[in-house]
């Protein structure tokens, strides 16, 4: 008896072969990126989601990753070692400040943003550089006619929020934004900066930043001085 035929082994053509490749070097690809470390809470070291809660350390004004449990213990806390950052970020829409009132602020750049330091015990104007968060040492001569003129910058809360203001070519967009989101449009820049200019990279960068803020941002209206007096 003649023993069973043996199936014809597969054929490959090019067609079918391609897919496979595409595959493996896609898989290969992948193994080769670097993976982003782990984030832990900085207080009880569970591991964190991609988006979790900050918390600034006044002692020496650093941002701490903290979980929601952790971070909800400081809610509220005034006067304490740790200030919770709020999350939400203002637009303010109608935000009254003329060329000429902005150049009045004496500040050398026009992306910057501005807070008061309880540790300082002055009001801190910074902005992003290829060295990190700059500290302008100019004196903001007309901010208090800055804050008459734009009610919600009154609402600040000290040191966890700060008018974030980019006046970069045509823009001119102003935000009350949380501390967290400031330092991290400073990493942006430290991070992406070439050269003299910046290169195209990094303004493109600083543009995608801001698209992704108005998109996440409650918009505000300035309440009328008259209307405030009435």
């Amino acid at each position: 008896m003649a023993p069973p035929a043996q199936p014809a082994p597969p054929t490959f053509n090019e067609e079918s072969v391609e897919p496979i490749r595409r595959n493996s070097l896609a898989a290969l690809r992948s193994l080769a990126q670097p993976r982003r470390p782990l984030e832990k809470c900085e207080l009880c070291c569970t591991a964190l989601a991609a988006e979790h809660r900050h918390l600034l350390e006044t002692a020496d004004n650093k941002i701490v990753c903290a979980c929601d449990p952790c971070a909800l213990r400081f809610q509220g806390v005034v006067g304490g070692h740790f200030k919770l950052i709020p999350r939400d970020t203002r637009l303010l829409a109608d935000f009254q400040l003329s060329d000429p009132e902005w150049e009045g602020l004496s500040l050398p750049i026009n992306l910057v943003f501005i807070f008061h330091s309880s540790r300082a015990k002055k009001l801190l104007a910074m902005y992003p550089s290829p060295a990190g968060a700059t500290e302008s040492l100019l004196p903001l001569a007309n901010w208090a006619a800055l804050v008459e003129n734009n009610r919600p910058l009154a609402s600040m809360e000290p040191d966890v929020e700060a008018l974030l203001v980019n006046r970069v070519g045509e823009a001119r967009d102003y935000f009350i934004a949380p501390i967290d989101r400031c330092f991290e449009l400073v990493g942006l820049v430290r991070t992406h900066w070439r050269g003299l200019s910046g290169g195209i990279d990094v303004w493109e960068k600083i543009h995608e930043f801001f698209a992704r803020l108005r998109e996440r941002s409650e918009v505000v209206r300035s309440e009328a001085p008259e209307a405030a007096h009435a």
